[in-house]
């Protein structure tokens, strides 16, 4: 069987070699196109591609995206740090093509982030909830997407607004607790692969919910099982929870 081919987006990135290293002794895909902030998209690329993976910056994402769009090409993100109008470009390109967008790309995660939803919806606002993660000191932004992702989850579980819920930050006479709100906390330092724990703090108990990542290619591999489902897919914006079977359309 002939091997589908992709585009990588963010090749020289830690999860662009980590997605390099698995696809070197992978059976079902070869790469098409290496892309980073030296090298730019062949056009006639676009003709041979089955696939794009994209774990670049946002600018990246946006200057790739049209392409994608003109020539039909399915996409697997995981670019976070997207601003309001370039999370509206990809759901509008999402008309057009099939997307699975995801913060964190780990089968753990996602399953992490399910029980997270449906402890939320359990435990109300009986329970506060306080989400901390940890990562390298090289990431650039914070608090993570898989961070977001775990705290939106916990918000539609919970009903809470994430626009006026969110805390990521507290310092000084902050006052009395409000309750309804997700509190957030960030350590960077060393070469943290992800670490991520969300909390439910009770009067009388505390549960905690975490996972922690041990090498970047359980990323890369997600990121390839994502790929493996999207393909023959209708246009729509989809997460890792519809790649696990987690939801229902």
């Amino acid at each position: 069987m002939a091997k589908s081919t992709l585009i990588l987006n963010g090749a020289t990135g830690r999860m662009g070699m980590a997605i390099i290293s698995l696809i070197e002794i992978s059976t079902d895909w070869q790469i098409a196109q290496k892309i980073d902030r030296h090298v730019k998209l062949d056009s006639g690329v676009l003709m041979q591609a089955d696939m794009a993976l994209d774990f670049s910056s946002p600018e990246a994402l946006m200057a790739l995206l049209p392409f994608l769009q003109a020539a039909k090409i399915p996409l697997v993100t995981g670019t976070t740090g997207l601003d309001v109008e370039q999370q509206t470009i990809i759901e509008q390109a999402a008309k057009d093509i099939p997307i699975v967008q995801s913060g964190n790309m780990s089968p753990g995660v996602t399953v992490l982030t399910d029980l997270v939803e449906k402890a939320a919806r359990a435990l109300g606002r009986d329970f506060d909830i306080e989400i901390h993660e940890a990562h390298h000191s090289d990431k650039k932004d914070a608090p993570s997407g898989t961070a977001l992702m775990l705290g939106e989850a916990a918000a539609k579980g919970a009903s809470i607004n994430p626009d006026s819920g969110f805390v990521f930050a507290r310092h000084g006479q902050t006052g009395p607790r409000q309750s309804g709100t997700i509190g957030f906390s960030v350590t960077r330092g060393g070469g943290i692969v992800g670490d991520h724990k969300v909390q439910f703090i009770g009067k009388e108990e505390d549960l905690t919910l975490s996972h922690r990542a041990l090498d970047r290619k359980l990323f890369a591999r997600g990121a390839l099982i994502a790929a493996a489902w999207l393909k023959g897919t209708a246009p729509g914006l989809y997460n890792m929870r519809d790649v696990l079977g987690l939801t229902t359309r």
